[in-house]
């Protein structure tokens, strides 16, 4: 964010930020986005380190173990640093809930105004309720979000290959593949390729949630 954003957008006053999102209902129940909370601390670490195996593979690597960086422990650090970049407008860091139950984390990151208006976009669902529309839901409402009250105009996201989930969920949301990074994270302990994914807001005039619906993968209530 330049100055002239810094001076329009004062500390903790960005555009479409704080927000709830949703709901969207799903086959996996009702998808929502909100805020994360200092007290979402047990529920964030339980899922975490019950899901290890299955969220391992797909994030990059960390210094600590596992287990100390998903203690509940861990999560305060981690709320007070989503919760500060959102002040200074360079992330929307989401909760994502399903029947108002915590399920997993959708977050939009390095936000850059100016001429440029863009970010990228990353999320995680637990184990249980991947595969049931409940990521594309959540992040069709995020799209929609970005490209409407936030005001930008381009998204992207990096995913592995071999993560066919998650390039379907991106394929549902509107985005399309635009090239190969090589080597470009490290995850699991080597250095993996990640297809790279992006849309623009003139490509979904209507919206993802309005083009989800239309499919029958979500409603609205």
């Amino acid at each position: 964010m330049d100055s002239a954003d810094a001076e329009q957008f004062p500390l903790g006053r960005h555009p479409g930020w704080p927000a709830r999102l949703g709901p969207l209902l799903t086959e996996r129940g009702a998808v929502s986005l909100r805020p994360p909370r200092l007290r979402d601390a047990s529920a964030w670490s339980r899922i975490r380190l019950r899901d290890r195996n299955y969220l391992q593979r797909w994030e990059p690597t960390a210094v600590g173990s596992w287990q100390e960086r998903n203690a509940v422990m861990a999560w305060p650090a981690q709320w007070s640093a989503l919760r500060g970049m959102a002040r200074r407008g360079v992330a929307l860091p989401f909760t994502l809930t399903v029947d108002g139950e915590f399920a997993g984390q959708l977050t939009v990151g390095n936000i850059v105004r100016g001429a440029l208006r863009s970010a990228w976009i990353g999320y995680w669902v637990t184990e249980a309720l991947a595969g049931g529309g409940v990521a594309t839901a959540a992040v069709a409402l995020a799209v929609d979000h970005c490209f409407g009250p936030v005001g930008l105009h381009r998204l992207e996201a990096t995913v592995r290959p071999e993560n066919e989930p998650s390039v379907r969920v991106l394929e549902k949301s509107g985005f399309r593949r635009e090239g190969l990074f090589r080597r470009y994270l490290d995850v699991a302990g080597a250095w993996r390729d990640h297809y790279v994914y992006a849309v623009t807001a003139e490509e979904i005039p209507d919206g993802a949630v309005a083009a989800l619906v239309r499919s029958g993968r979500a409603r609205r209530p």
